[in-house]
C-alpha cells in the first residue's frame, strides 16, 4: 500500500503553484487522460546546478507499494521512496520564459545529507572547479558511498586526453589530502560522447591537465 503524502510534522511531502497545477491539467486534458493518469516525481541525479529531476505521466495511475501519494486535487502525484526524502517541503512552480516555459522545482532541502559528501561538494566548488572551469570544464559530484567518490566530468573534461592527469594528479589527489579516509574517485563519465575536448594531446607531448604541475630540479 503507498503512503500517504504528509508526514507528520513536516507538512506536504510537495506543492504545486497555481500555475503549475494549471499546466498539468492542460497536459491531462490534451491526453485524455485527466481522471486516469498520475504524475510521477523523482530525483534522478545530480547536476552542476544540483538535484536533477525528472517528472512524467502514468498513464494507468497506480502507484507503487512504496510510492508516497500526494493528493492535488486534479491528480495525483507519485514519489518513489528514495526521492521522497530528497524533496520534502519543495514547491512545484511553471515559468513561462523566451523558450516556451517549463516545470522549476524549488526545493529547500539541503543538496547532501551525509557530512562527509557535503563536505567534499564545498571542495569541488571551492577548489576543485574553479581550477577546471579556466579550461572549459566542470566536476559534478555524483555519490559518496563505502568510502568511493564517484564523479562525472563535462564540459572540456568529456572527452579530454588529459582527463586521466586531472583525475589522478588534481580531484583525486586534492580529495584524499582533504579526506584521507577515501581511498579512490571513480569517474562515471561517457568519454565516448565527449566532442571537441578542450585539451588535445599534443603529438609527442604529455599535453597538460589544469592541475599538473612540473616537478622541479
Amino acid at each position: 500500500m503507498a503512503n500517504e503524502g504528509n508526514a507528520p510534522g513536516t507538512g506536504p511531502l510537495v506543492t504545486f503553484t497555481d500555475v503549475a497545477r494549471q499546466k498539468l491539467i492542460e497536459v491531462l486534458d490534451e491526453k485524455q487522460l485527466r481522471g486516469q493518469a498520475a504524475v510521477r516525481l523523482a530525483v534522478q541525479g545530480r547536476g552542476p546546478n544540483g538535484l536533477e529531476y525528472a517528472m512524467a505521466l502514468e498513464p494507468e495511475g497506480q502507484p507503487d507499494p512504496t510510492d508516497t501519494v500526494v493528493d492535488v486535487g486534479d491528480f495525483q502525484v507519485f514519489v518513489d521512496a528514495e526521492s521522497a526524502p530528497q524533496i520534502q517541503g519543495a514547491t512545484v512552480d511553471y515559468v513561462e520564459d523566451l523558450m516556451g516555459g517549463g516545470f522549476q522545482i524549488h526545493n529547500p532541502n539541503p543538496l547532501w545529507s551525509d557530512p562527509l559528501a557535503q563536505g567534499i561538494q564545498e571542495l569541488i566548488d571551492t577548489r576543485i572547479n574553479p581550477s577546471v572551469r579556466m579550461h572549459g570544464g566542470h566536476v559534478t559530484l555524483i555519490d559518496v558511498k563505502d568510502n568511493l567518490v564517484y564523479v562525472r566530468l563535462g564540459g572540456g573534461c568529456q572527452g579530454c586526453g588529459m582527463v586521466d592527469v586531472t583525475l589522478r594528479q588534481g580531484i583525486e589527489a586534492l580529495i584524499k589530502q582533504q579526506f584521507p579516509q577515501i581511498e579512490a574517485v571513480v569517474d562515471t563519465t561517457d568519454h565516448r560522447g565527449g566532442t571537441n575536448p578542450y585539451y588535445q594531446p599534443a603529438k609527442g607531448a604529455a599535453g597538460q591537465s589544469p592541475f599538473y604541475a612540473p616537478s622541479k630540479g
